[in-house]
């Protein structure tokens, strides 16, 4: 933490399969505050689960992580979203096919729509077919209470993500 005790905070969106796994491994990162499970880039408003689960709203599971900067950066976070799901599977992760699955950056700002860029780029030199979006962020809807903290309060582990060292 900064001398002052003051947390610089700031957002990070990231869609890559299924929230729980997500969730669970974004947790991990010193830095991060938060991690909320929801949708995002669709057509609907406050979309339900079983709505984005019918694929017929465009939304994307994703998560919604707010961390301190002064602990951890865009950056970082980024490298770890490339190093626990596949960026190579179309609309799916694992098991779970899908539109709703699919692997995409929502940015909020232009440095982090350049360092997703940048990171893909060197995937993609180390020769991976990187399918990863790359979109203006839009608005993001929290999922429902028993999406949030799954594999924490389950007290399991995540079956569709897990870590493979890119970077």
């Amino acid at each position: 933490m900064n001398q002052n005790n003051e947390l610089k905070m700031d957002t990070a969106i990231f869609a890559g399969g299924c929230f729980w796994g997500v969730e669970y491994y974004m947790k991990k990162i010193p830095g991060v505050v938060s991690v909320e499970s929801g949708y995002i880039g669709g057509e609907v408003e406050n979309p339900s689960y079983e709505q984005v689960c019918k694929k017929n709203t465009g939304h994307a599971e994703a998560v919604r992580i707010t961390y301190d900067t002064t602990q951890t950066d865009y950056e970082t976070l980024a490298k770890m979203f490339f190093e626990i799901h596949d960026p190579t599977q179309i609309d799916g992760q694992g098991p779970d096919i899908g539109e709703q699955y699919r692997s995409e950056i929502f940015y909020i700002n232009n440095h982090q729509k350049t360092v997703a860029e940048r990171l893909i780029k060197e995937l993609q030199e180390k020769g991976l077919n990187v399918v990863t979006s790359v979109t203006p962020s839009t608005m993001f809807w929290v999922a429902e209470d028993y999406h949030q903290n799954y594999y924490n309060r389950k007290g399991t582990l995540p079956y569709c993500h897990g870590y493979i060292k890119r970077f």
